[in-house]
């Protein structure tokens, strides 16, 4: 009956330690990310009134990703790249300038610098225990705040530099895949509503050759890489009493 009840207790005790153990496992998805990203910033304005590939320039961005559920994680991003256009590329319907571009000649140049927080919303558990390959497209939408030193000049001579402050909203898709446990490859395309018509310096020109009432807006994309650290987190129960855990 000793040796009997002997082993009643171990079983009984394992029995504990393995409840601390699955209910550990089952509230570890505290995750977070650290992260690089490779890209490209497009700018959309008075010099380049439809989205145009050509006007694509290198960005990068760094962040910070973490989770808040299984479906929800918010993002920390900093982003850096370069801002160009030509009227001379906007064709009009003959396949020639159009021609209020071609009157106003103007050429843009000029970076920008963006500080943002995003909230993403997961289409899948990225990181479920079920899960064998994980993968999930997600959406996106926050607010930032951005720098642009640019510089504007018409076909007439006109120069005109300023550096920009605004406001703006990012918003898009993206989707990102496990290489393994902690490294992840990710993927987005991005809009940003500027709630300013100043990235091309024209605004406060004549309405000849400006349209003051037509928000600028700048685009991002690319791939990135991050490294991604987990924390195993216990029930309250548990921090509470820990002799629960003897």
């Amino acid at each position: 009956m000793i040796y009997l009840n002997s082993h009643k207790t171990l079983l009984i005790c394992l029995a504990q330690v393995g409840s601390v153990f699955f209910a550990c496992r089952a509230l570890a998805q505290n995750t977070s990310e650290v992260g690089l990203g490779l890209g490209a910033v497009n700018y959309k304005g008075e010099l380049s009134p439809e989205y145009r590939f050509a006007n694509n320039r290198p960005a990068v961005s760094l962040f910070y990703r973490k989770d808040i559920s299984a479906p929800v994680t918010l993002r920390g991003n900093l982003m850096a790249g370069l801002l160009r256009a030509d009227d001379k590329q906007v064709k009009g319907v003959n396949g020639d300038t159009a021609p209020l571009n071609a009157y106003r000649g103007g050429y843009l140049k000029g970076s920008i610098y963006e500080v943002a927080g995003t909230l993403e919303y997961n289409f899948f558990d990225y990181y479920g225990t079920k899960a064998k390959t994980r993968f999930t497209p997600f959406v996106f939408v926050g607010v930032a705040g951005f720098l642009a030193p640019v510089k504007t000049v018409l076909k007439d001579g006109q120069t005109f530099s300023n550096t920009v402050i605004g406001v703006a909203v990012p918003a898009g898709i993206g989707a990102k895949v496990g290489l393994s446990r902690h490294w992840n490859l990710g993927m987005e395309v991005g809009a940003r509503k500027a709630f300013t018509d100043e990235l091309d310096q024209l605004s406060q020109q004549n309405d000849v050759i400006a349209n003051r009432h037509d928000q600028d807006w700048y685009f991002y994309s690319g791939l990135s890489v991050s490294y991604t650290f987990y924390k195993i987190r216990c029930p309250e129960v548990y921090k509470e009493n820990s002799r629960l855990l003897q």
